[in-house]
Formats: structure tokens, C-alpha cells, sequence
């Protein structure tokens, strides 16, 4: 929870796509978790976590589950799955992202004319 806090800390301005949010909803909904800790832990209005946590059920990647007349959300395996992909592609990205940018030259450089 603290994790999905930080990167928000940390770049209040850029905006978090979907697969972000949802990725942050999985890994805080692990273990299982009430559905305010989630908003407050996602950092997401209560409209829009009610409109991703029925996504995010209806698609089986979290379960729903009652326990002491609380609705407790939980990851399901396939949800761990999805987060395992989002990890992979993230790091894959980030490799290309660091190797394009440090072996390519800048775009504003032109080759010398000879004279």
C-alpha cells in the first residue's frame, strides 16, 4: 500500500493509465482488503474504484467475499497472473527504454557537412 502511495508522492503530475491503476488494485487486494483501504491506497475517488472494482470482478482477476458483514476483496489467481505479465512487459519496456535512449544519439544532432 505504501509502495502505490509513493509513486504518486513522488510524480503528482503524471497521469496513471488504466493498466496502472488496475495493476495497483491487484497488488494491494493480495491478500485481501476492504474496499476503503483500496481507494485510499490507490488513490482513487470512491466513483472510480466502485467502477474498477465491478470491472475487476466481472473479469475474475478479484473475488469478493463477505466476512463480518464486510466485503472483503481478494486477487484471484488469475488477477496474480495478470499482475506477473504487467510486471514483465514494465521491466521489458524499461530495459528497451534505457537502451534506445544511451546508445541512440540525440535527434537534434546532424552530421558534420564537408567542406
Amino acid at each position: 500500500m505504501i509502495v502505490l502511495l509513493r509513486e504518486v508522492w513522488e510524480n503528482p503530475r503524471k497521469r496513471r493509465n488504466r493498466l496502472e491503476i488496475i495493476a495497483g488494485i491487484l497488488k494491494v487486494a493480495r491478500n485481501g482488503i476492504h474496499k476503503t483501504q483500496i481507494m485510499y491506497a490507490a488513490g482513487l475517488s470512491f466513483a472510480q474504484l466502485t467502477a474498477y472494482l465491478s470491472f475487476l470482478v466481472k473479469l475474475g482477476l478479484l473475488e469478493a467475499a463477505k466476512k463480518n458483514e464486510k466485503v472483503i476483496y481478494r486477487t484471484t489467481a488469475k488477477g496474480i497472473r495478470y499482475l506477473k505479465s504487467y510486471e514483465e512487459i514494465k521491466h521489458l519496456l524499461r530495459k528497451s527504454t534505457e537502451h534506445s535512449v544511451s546508445s541512440f544519439s540525440s535527434p537534434f544532432s546532424f552530421p558534420k557537412r564537408s567542406t
